[in-house]
């Protein structure tokens, strides 16, 4: 099971990461745009998925996916660290998410990145 600790040390592994505090709790951007969160006491992680994707993940894993009341309006999903199998699904997941937020020449520089490992 993930804990936030490795949240953190994936987050800040994918290129050009930083790592700033706001609404008291921590975010990672990339290229100063925002791709994931730690809220709920870092029991969660949010972060960035296409709304349709995002609906269908909460219909077919509610226990591990939902969306917060305040972010239902954004391209968001909220996931339960302990839900989560391992530290590769926490991977293709933050992963994920800096796709949708890094700008398209930090995606080229990193084609190992532009695709979801699997799972």
């Amino acid at each position: 099971m993930p804990h936030a600790e490795d949240v953190r040390r994936i987050a800040l592994s994918l290129p050009d990461t930083t790592e700033k505090t706001a609404w008291s709790m921590p975010t990672f951007r990339v290229a100063g745009k925002m791709f994931a969160t730690l809220p709920e006491d870092e029991t969660s992680v949010a972060v960035r998925c296409p709304k349709e994707e995002r609906d269908e993940l909460v219909l077919a894993e509610p226990e591990k996916f939902w969306i917060a009341g305040h972010e239902a309006q954004f391209a968001w999903v909220r996931a339960r660290l302990a839900a989560l199998e391992d530290e590769d699904e926490l991977r293709d997941i933050l992963a994920d998410s800096w796709r949708q937020a890094a700008p398209p020449g930090l995606q080229e520089a990193h084609p190992a990145l532009g695709h979801p490992q699997g799972g």
